[in-house]
C-alpha cells in the first residue's frame, strides 16, 4: 500500500510538471491585462467620459440581443421540424449545419459580396421582384443598413448552432409524455407549451448563455463585413478595444476595456441565469 501511494504521489507530481507551464502562460495571458489596467488608474476615469465606449456598448447590446432572439426562435423551428420523421431527414440535417461549419471569416466575406451596392446578389433579386426601383442600393452605407446586414449574417450563420442544441434537448423528452398528452386531447401547441418549452428550460438557458456572451464579443464577423462602420455604427466593443491596441497604441487604456467588457459579459451570463432560475423555481 505504501509502494501504491508513493507511485500515486509520483504520477502527481509528474501531472503538476506538465500542467505548470500552460497554467503559467495562463497566467501570463490573464493576469497581464489585469495587472496593465490596474497599474493605470486614469484609464478606469476615462470610463465615463468616453463617447465612443458608450457607443460601442449599445452597439453590442442592440447586436446581441437582435441575434440571440432571432436565433433562438429560428433554432427552435428548425429543431423541432428536424426532430419529426420525413424522408431526406439526415440530409436536411446535415445541410442546416453547413452554415456553422463554414469559417467566419469567408462566409462575412461572401456577405459582404451579397450587400454589394454595385454587383450585390440582394439588390439584383429584389429589382427582379420589382420590389425595389433600381438594383444598386448601397446596403452597408446606411447605420441601420450596416447593423441589419451584420445581424442577418450572424443569425445566418449560428442558428445551425441553436438548431443543434435544441435538438439534443429534445431528443431527452420522453415520447410517452406526449402520447399521454395526446390521449388527454392536447393539441400540438398546448404539448409545446405544457411539455415541451418546459422540459427545454435548462438547455435553453444554457444555449441563450453561451450565445449572447459570443455575440456580445463579436469581431471577427463585423470586422470583415462592415469594418465597424460606417462612421462608428457598428463598431463593438471588441473592435473599440482592438482599435485601442493596434491603432491608438494605448495599451493600458484596451486593458481596462477588456477587463470592462469581462464584467458586462460576466453581468450578461448572470442576468440570463437568474431569471431561466427563478422562472424554474416559479
Amino acid at each position: 500500500m505504501d509502494s501504491r501511494a508513493g507511485f500515486t504521489r509520483r504520477e502527481a507530481a509528474i501531472n503538476w510538471a506538465f500542467a505548470v507551464p500552460a497554467l503559467a502562460l495562463m497566467a501570463a495571458v490573464n493576469l497581464l491585462p489585469v495587472w496593465t489596467a490596474l497599474s493605470h488608474a486614469a484609464g478606469f476615469r476615462y470610463l465615463a467620459h468616453d463617447a465612443r465606449l458608450a457607443a460601442s456598448l449599445g452597439n453590442s447590446l442592440t447586436f446581441t440581443v437582435s441575434t440571440v432572439a432571432f436565433e433562438t426562435v429560428l433554432g427552435l423551428a428548425f429543431a423541432l421540424l428536424l426532430s419529426r420523421p420525413f424522408r431526406g431527414r439526415g440530409l436536411a440535417r446535415a445541410a442546416v449545419l453547413v452554415p456553422w461549419a463554414l469559417p467566419t471569416a469567408i462566409m462575412a466575406m461572401a456577405w459582404q459580396w451579397i450587400f454589394n451596392a454595385e454587383y450585390g446578389v440582394l439588390g439584383d433579386l429584389l429589382y427582379k421582384a420589382g420590389l425595389v426601383s433600381s438594383p444598386r442600393i448601397a446596403w452597408l452605407a446606411s447605420p441601420r443598413g450596416a447593423m441589419a446586414a451584420c445581424v442577418l449574417a450572424d443569425v445566418w450563420k449560428t442558428t445551425p448552432f441553436m438548431t443543434l442544441l435544441f435538438m439534443g434537448g429534445l431528443a431527452n423528452i420522453p415520447d410517452d409524455l406526449y402520447e399521454a398528452a395526446g390521449i388527454d386531447g392536447a393539441g400540438p401547441v398546448r404539448r409545446f407549451f405544457m411539455i415541451t418549452l418546459p422540459l427545454l428550460k435548462s438547455t435553453l438557458a444554457l444555449a441563450v448563455t453561451f450565445r449572447a456572451i459570443q455575440s456580445f464579443s463579436i469581431f471577427d464577423l463585423v470586422w470583415v463585413l462592415t469594418g465597424g462602420g460606417p462612421g462608428g455604427a457598428t463598431q463593438m466593443t471588441a473592435l473599440y478595444v482592438y482599435d485601442n491596441v493596434f491603432r491608438y497604441l494605448d495599451l493600458p487604456y484596451a486593458c481596462t476595456l477588456t477587463l470592462l467588457m469581462a464584467a458586462c459579459l460576466a453581468v450578461l451570463a448572470g442576468t440570463v441565469l437568474g431569471l431561466s432560475r427563478s422562472k424554474e423555481a416559479r
